[in-house]
């Protein structure tokens, strides 16, 4: 069975983010982090080496393999800013109507810059996915 190649790393959440060259990405994933920490109420940790995640918890699927996964997370793409929202997008359609420009794969949310989406409703999508990943996955962080 392969293993997870990303996993919590030790290194400097801060360090990652100050290295990011273009002034409007790196201000954007700073408002990134400072919400997605104060909502997750846990420090971020780097994830591999490009994606900032907070809390953690364990899954296991009925095919036998299991992971660490981080609850909710982003990362400064080349093309776009990816928010790893982990349920998904399905029981959020209202909040995804009024979010503004955006993009969907399963668990992850494409944004150009922070400007093109309403920071509350982002929030607000934020707080619904750790408020379910708490009541699925109880037992992490």
């Amino acid at each position: 069975m392969a293993e997870l190649k990303t996993r919590e790393t030790d290194a400097d959440v801060g360090a990652f983010l100050a290295a990011i060259e273009d002034d409007q990405r790196r201000a954007d994933c700073e408002a990134i982090c400072a919400m997605m920490r104060e909502a997750a109420g846990v420090e971020p940790k780097m994830w591999g080496e490009s994606i900032v995640g907070f809390g953690h918890y364990d899954y296991r699927y009925a095919s036998g393999r299991s992971g660490t996964w981080m609850r909710i997370g982003f990362a400064p793409r080349k093309r776009d800013l990816t928010l790893y929202i982990m349920p998904g997008f399905e029981a959020s359609d209202d909040l995804m109507a009024q979010l503004g420009k955006h993009k969907t794969g399963k668990s992850c949310l494409y944004i150009k810059r922070l400007a093109d989406v309403d920071r509350a409703v982002l929030r607000q999508l934020v707080d619904r996915a750790l408020g379910y990943m708490r009541e699925t996955y109880p037992e992490g962080d």
